[in-house]
């Protein structure tokens, strides 16, 4: 039974469906025209003509561009996490999942652009902490599975560890070519693994 003033679950669906698209169509329209134009060149009023919404309407949903393309990184971030999770979900041995996983990572981390203003207005502040957080976790969970199966050494805590590990990966940034980023991977497995 609908009461007065009551609306329907299915309009607030489609308003929820309508600002995420809206969000969305400003996150992508907002980081084309960066790419294109550099950063200083964009402004709130050539986001919302391109984007097809008025400025007001931008304005509820975002205060300047710098916060724009902030909110594009975090989405962009969440769908490498989302990636990167769904490997680490997937059958196998607790050591073939690590090195899935740090495959991917290092390989991610090597094809992200680097110095240009949009990567370093995006890659600062505390936006990041969290990120980093839930990504140490995610690695240091998987560290921690292989070292129960002998995979992983267990000399150091697998919290140490997967900051070793992350700190070790971000060097595939600097690297040539993917062949050196397989490399890394393969070099930093072979610090996390038992002495013999």
């Amino acid at each position: 039974m609908m009461y007065p003033g009551q609306v329907p679950k299915l309009w607030n669906e489609t308003i929820d469906e309508h600002r995420r698209a809206v969000r969305d169509a400003t996150l992508d329209t907002t980081a084309a025209l960066v790419a294109e134009h550099g950063l200083a060149s964009v402004t709130m009023s050539q986001i919302a003509k391109e984007t097809g919404i008025g400025r007001a309407t931008l304005y509820k949903y975002f205060p300047d561009v710098e916060s724009i393309l902030i909110a594009w990184h975090d989405r962009h971030v969440a769908g490498h996490l989302e990636h990167l999770a769904e490997i680490r979900d997937r059958a196998g041995t607790p050591a073939e999942r690590l090195e899935a996983v740090l495959q991917t990572y290092a390989l991610i981390t090597y094809q992200r652009p680097q110095g240009t203003e949009l990567a370093a207005l995006v890659h600062q502040g505390k936006h990041l902490g969290r990120v980093e957080r839930h990504l140490r976790d995610l690695i240091g969970g998987l560290l921690a599975d292989a070292t129960r199966t002998g995979g992983v050494r267990d000399d150091v805590t697998p919290e140490e560890l997967a900051s070793y590990t992350l700190h070790a990966l971000a060097a595939a940034a600097d690297l040539p070519s993917e062949a050196a980023v397989r490399k890394l991977v393969t070099v930093t497995l072979d610090g996390l693994r038992p002495a013999r």
